[in-house]
């Protein structure tokens, strides 16, 4: 099997504005934020949306399972997994300056019994069988210094993808970049998952946007899905009302 050629590694860089830290690689395109003042909150409004895949799940399964994030960024949907929804969480990221520049100035807590940070490659974590069928939560946001696509966006990889859920999981997908094709992208993801597991919203002002698959999980009409997010309004802060009036069924 041919292996994916490993990209070169951009520099680090960190800006600061009007209260909110900013990670870059090396370029102007903001690759992850934090306010300051508010370290464990999500700054970024796709950030915010790929935690929609708590849409998609009960409730009673919104605090349980394990949480893995491909492409660690400024580790917010880390923190937020391990600090505020208890989980158990795996993050991967390739760029050791990255897991460091997180640790030092964007409070990425050090490992513990619920938190794992590997300096790995992603499609290589998610193509290993000892970790079939371990994410309930799979959050993807995988972009290189250039942001101009997704570094890993073939059928193999997606594949992989849903190789790594648990039945009952979903992946949520950061789509964006000046070379991205979204309809391209979500063909690709279809193949594996199927078009009646894809969920999409719409894009942010940015142009970021998020594609949710589920895997194992049942129909769910829209009464519910509002249920739900009231609930995750009330209890996480997270604008959960607002996806509910974005949110589009790609099967339906």
């Amino acid at each position: 099997m041919t292996r994916r050629k490993t990209p070169a590694l951009a520099p680090v860089t960190v800006s600061e504005s009007d209260g909110v830290r900013f990670l870059h690689l090396g370029t102007i395109w903001v690759q992850g934020a934090m306010r300051v003042r508010k370290p464990y909150a999500l700054e970024l409004e796709y950030i915010q949306r790929m935690m929609a895949w708590m849409l998609l799940r009960p409730e009673e399964a919104l605090t349980a399972g394990h949480a893995v994030q491909l492409g660690l960024g400024a580790g917010a949907i880390t923190k937020f997994c391990h600090k505020t929804l208890q989980m158990r969480c795996t993050a991967v990221e390739l760029n050791p300056e990255v897991i460091s520049v997180c640790r030092s100035l964007f409070r990425l807590p050090p490992d513990d019994e619920r938190l794992t940070v590997l300096e790995q490659d992603a499609a290589r974590y998610a193509e290993d069988p000892v970790h079939a069928g371990s994410a309930d939560a799979l959050c993807v946001d995988l972009y290189d210094h250039e942001a101009a696509s997704p570094v890993l966006d073939d059928e193999r990889f997606y594949a992989a993808c849903h190789q790594l859920l648990a039945r009952g999981g979903v992946m949520s997908v950061n789509l964006f970049g000046r070379d991205a094709s979204f309809e391209r992208s979500v063909e690709r993801i279809a193949a594996t998952f199927g078009r009646g597991a894809l969920w999409t919203l719409k894009p942010t002002r940015e142009g970021n946007t998020v594609v949710l698959a589920t895997k194992g999980l049942p129909p769910v009409d829209r009464a519910v899905l509002a249920g739900r997010a009231e609930n995750i309004e009330t209890r996480f802060s997270l604008p959960a009302r607002k996806w509910l009036r974005m949110i589009k069924h790609l099967g339906s």
